[in-house]
């Protein structure tokens, strides 16, 4: 939608722009009928929010010449009037298809506009009186954005509580293709939100990141039961079809919203390693993301001392030391510093029980 704004007040120019910001609206603004006839030129808008109050012609004067002539009479215009002496009235035998007086509420400019875009036709001049002063305009405003903050918070509550019920499914249906994968994707969620604190506090904003750590396996829902659940080493065949895990999780979880951002990274790379080596995509140091190269110290530890099907659980000395003596090589030497110094948090987080 194109909005063209005529109005010669900067104040009033800034809160209408504003209103429309978050919006599918592009905002084009004139400060005199002779400008807006210029802009009108050259491409039409879709809405006209034209004051009345103008230096030169007044706004009732463009109003009328607009609607009087073909090329420009369909186009929607809501008049603005901060002033007693003009009545709606005035506003409909001028053609206008909306009136509002001044101080006017924004979310009821932006619903008019939007109502009027879509075809839905004129609206009745009614206006419930309001106090006029020079606060009047800002503080309806004010109150406006209050309004839509706090049904923002509320829309993004239950959109968290939809996520999560989504992250939840997921891991249920991951599951029960391997008995193991859930248990070890709330044990490493730990280990790596922990980690994550100490490397880097400022990933914590990044709400992505959290999810990436709990779905970090969820592309083994494609692959085989016979190779998740071999009782013993993989060939390098079964190795290969193993390897696809990061990147079908990537392709499954790629379009949802509340993983875009690290923690669509950490899908997709926590299998990469810093010396070059890892999987899918052959990534090396800084190439490799953070939130990844966080993940992966984590993801080993849980690897190394939770019991496998072709291996016993190593030890959590035994686990220390071969971070330690990876440093450099599999893992980010930064993260494995940030490991050192929180591993005594690291180990009580073991026995803690699981949700």
């Amino acid at each position: 939608m194109k909005l063209l704004v005529v109005d010669d007040d900067p104040g009033l120019l800034a809160l209408i722009r504003a209103t429309f910001d978050d919006v599918d609206a592009e905002v084009v603004e004139a400060t005199s009928a002779f400008s807006a006839r210029r802009t009108i030129e050259i491409e039409q808008p879709d809405v006209i929010v034209l004051d009345v109050l103008l230096a030169g012609d007044s706004g009732l004067d463009l109003c009328k010449e607009l609607k009087s002539k073909k090329p420009t009479a369909s186009i929607p215009i809501v008049l603005l009037s901060g002033s007693i002496d003009v009545a709606p009235a005035q506003a409909a035998e001028a053609g206008a298809d909306a009136f509002l007086t001044k101080p006017f509420s924004p979310l009821h400019l932006l619903e008019l506009v939007e109502q009027l875009a879509g075809g839905l036709g004129s609206f009745p001049f009614l206006q419930a009186p309001i106090e006029r002063n020079d606060n009047a305009q800002l503080l309806l405003y004010a109150r406006d954005l209050r309004r839509v903050v706090e049904l923002e918070r509320a829309q993004r509550r239950l959109l968290q509580e939809a996520y999560t019920a989504t992250v939840g499914a997921l891991a249920e249906a991951l599951g029960t293709k391997d008995t193991g994968t859930r248990a070890h994707s709330r044990r490493v969620q730990r280990y790596a939100m922990e980690l994550m604190y100490e490397v880097e506090p400022a990933l914590s904003e990044d709400v992505s990141v959290e999810y990436g750590f709990i779905l970090h396996d969820v592309g083994k829902i494609g692959i085989s039961d016979r190779i998740l659940m071999k009782n013993g080493p993989l060939s390098p065949d079964e190795w290969g079809v193993m390897e696809q895990h990061p990147l079908i999780g990537y392709e499954m979880l790629r379009d949802v919203a509340f993983l875009r951002g690290e923690g669509l990274s950490v899908v997709r790379s926590h299998h990469e390693r810093w010396d070059g080596g890892g999987y899918p995509d052959g990534l090396g140091e800084m190439e490799v993301p953070l939130a990844a190269r966080i993940f992966a110290v984590a993801d080993a530890l849980d690897a190394m001392t939770t019991d496998r099907p072709y291996r016993a659980a190593r030890s959590w000395r035994e686990a220390r030391e071969e971070i330690a003596a990876q440093s450099g090589h599999q893992f980010d030497p930064r993260v494995v510093d940030g490991f050192r110094r929180c591993e005594d948090r690291l180990y009580k987080l073991r026995a803690a029980p699981l949700s």
